[in-house]
C-alpha cells in the first residue's frame, strides 16, 4: 500500500534541482530522495563500497534502492517542467500596480534576470507577495504532478 506523500516534502525536492542530482519519490514509502549522478554511477558499478565514509555509503544504498527497484520511484518535476523564468514573468505581469510590473519586466530582461529580479522585489518591497505566488505556484506544481501520477498526497 502505498503511503500517502507529504506536498511540503515535494515541494522541498522540487526546489533543490541541480543538473548534477536526480529528485525521486519512493511511491511505496512517501519519502523523498535525492540522488547525485556521480552516486548513482557508483551503485551502477557494483564495487565494495564499505571503506567509504557512513553517509556516502548511505547515499550509494539509496542509489542502489533506486536502480533495483526503479518501479517504486517517479522523477519529480525537473526545474525544466517547473520553468522559474515562467513563473517570475507570471508573477510580474499579476501585479496591480503597473510600475511595479513594468520595473519587473524590465529586469527579467536578458542575462542576469533571475538576479535583477530578486534584487528588484526587494527594492519595491514585495519580497512577500513574491515568496507567496512563488509557493503557491510550487504548491500547485506538486498537486497536479501527484494528481497525473494518481498519488495520494497530504498538506
Amino acid at each position: 500500500m502505498a503511503k500517502p506523500v507529504k506536498l511540503e516534502d515535494l515541494i522541498g525536492g522540487m526546489e533543490i534541482q541541480f543538473d548534477e542530482q536526480s529528485n525521486y519519490l519512493n511511491v511505496e514509502t512517501g519519502e523523498v530522495v535525492t540522488v547525485s549522478h556521480e552516486t548513482l554511477r557508483a551503485a551502477e558499478e557494483d564495487e565494495p563500497f564499505d571503506h567509504l565514509p557512513d553517509w556516502m555509503q548511505e547515499d550509494i544504498k539509496v542509489a542502489i534502492d533506486v536502480l533495483e527497484n526503479f518501479e517504486n520511484y517517479k522523477s519529480l518535476p525537473t526545474k525544466f517542467e517547473i520553468n522559474e523564468y515562467e513563473m517570475i514573468e507570471d508573477f510580474s505581469y499579476q501585479l496591480a500596480n503597473e510600475r511595479h510590473s513594468s520595473v519587473l519586466l524590465d529586469a527579467i530582461r536578458g542575462r542576469g534576470a533571475f538576479r535583477r529580479f530578486k534584487d528588484k522585489v526587494y527594492d519595491l518591497g514585495i519580497e512577500k507577495d513574491w515568496y507567496a505566488f512563488r509557493d503557491e505556484r510550487y504548491r500547485q506544481i506538486a498537486i497536479d504532478w501527484c494528481n497525473d501520477l494518481d498519488l495520494k498526497y497530504v498538506e
